[in-house]
């Protein structure tokens, strides 16, 4: 089955830029994560394929391939295979490594030494919350991989159990075959490619050197992480084959929304409703930090909307030093709901007003020029 268009996956075109890209993400995560659909395959494969989408095209060389060459520059023997767009061992094997299959000698002519496969890179989501992704946290993991068997340490073979090189291939892995011109290089039958032969393989992995299991890690999340950053483990992947180093975890940061803030880099966003009398009078009300309440004073004649600048209130960026600003929409809220007491001494409030611009500057001055207008218009 052919794979979606990343674009697409992520419902953007493909001039979309970074910011419009991580947004789309942060909604559809939120809205196909696993912890939100338990038992949900659509919604599994839905979350892998979005956030498949935006490791691509928030890496600005993997973009790049992608938007020249399509899916086919991640796949094996496509134009760029590489990076951990697969989390899989292997990867592309470079031109020697081609004609070697074909003519079974490399560039050089000589014979291949025994292929060391190093281990798969795994991949861990771990969904933190705003005021963790602000200050940093501690979070404890389970994953499940391949690791070095405990009872022959990697070796495959039962204790006091031969190991030799294979007699077929002489340790490579590879057998070589000339039919005519032609030399055909292919995986040892007898050792499988791995270049050994076990007298008795281990009964716990059975010759592997490696076998399934559960291992618990802890993971530091430094402080001004986002969504879709990610953290490498070094060799925390699985295990290797034959003795060759392990893989990597990736471990990446899905933020959850928040209910009262919104991010948009280093900075804070949020809306904070008051009552007119209060944008009336000046007063004091208290703004939401991430550090806790804040009080802060107004003075009189607020209008509307207003907007108060925290500096240094909002996040500070993994890279060290700077701190972005916490931005307050301060929206004056109409009463509703009223009582007809209340009304009424609105309505004498609003007399009280008539013919004194003074108090409603904006109001006077439009419909004074409103008035100006349509006269000029008769004339």
């Amino acid at each position: 089955m052919a794979k979606k268009d990343y674009y697409e996956v992520l419902g953007l075109s493909k001039g979309a830029s970074e910011k419009d890209i991580k947004r789309a993400y942060k909604r559809l995560a939120a809205k196909h994560h696993p912890d939100k659909n338990q038992g949900s395959k659509e919604s599994e494969e839905k979350f892998k394929e979005i956030t498949e989408a935006y490791d691509v095209l928030t890496d600005s060389e993997k973009k790049a391939m992608y938007d020249q060459y399509g899916h086919a520059a991640f796949e094996q023997g496509g134009a760029g295979a590489g990076g951990f767009g697969g989390f899989g061992g292997g990867g592309f094997g470079g031109f020697e490594d081609i004609f070697s299959e074909m003519f079974g000698g490399g560039f050089g002519g000589g014979g291949r030494r025994q292929r060391v496969v190093r281990g798969d890179d795994l991949r861990y989501d771990i969904e933190i919350t705003l005021e963790e992704a602000v200050k940093g946290c501690k979070k404890d993991i389970r994953i499940h991989t391949l690791a070095e068997c405990d009872t022959c340490h990697g070796t495959g073979a039962e204790a006091g159990s031969k190991v030799e090189t294979c007699s077929h291939c002489h340790g490579s892995g590879r057998i070589r075959r000339q039919q005519g011109f032609f030399v055909t290089d292919a995986v040892c039958p007898s050792c499988h490619g791995t270049g050994k032969r076990i007298e008795k393989p281990c009964r716990s992995c059975h010759g592997d050197g490696r076998v399934h299991k559960a291992k618990n890690l802890s993971v530091t999340i430094p402080a001004g992480v986002d969504t879709g950053n990610q953290l490498r483990l070094s060799r925390e992947g699985a295990a290797g084959e034959n003795g060759a180093p392990a893989g990597d975890l990736y471990v990446v940061i899905p933020v959850k929304e928040h209910d009262i803030f919104e991010r948009d880099g280093s900075n804070l966003y949020c809306e904070v409703p008051i009552i007119f009398t209060l944008a009336a009078l000046g007063g004091e009300i208290e703004m939401p930090t991430l550090d806790g309440q804040l009080k802060l004073k107004f003075r009189q004649k607020l209008q509307p909307v207003n907007y108060s600048v925290l500096r240094g209130k909002g996040v500070t960026s993994p890279r060290g030093g700077y701190a972005g600003d916490l931005i307050c929409k301060v929206v004056v809220e109409t009463p509703v709901n009223l009582t007809e007491e209340q009304k009424a001494l609105l309505r004498q409030f609003e007399e009280s007003l008539e013919g004194q611009g003074k108090h409603r500057p904006k109001h006077e001055g439009f419909f004074d020029g409103v008035k100006k207008f349509f006269d000029n218009l008769g004339k």
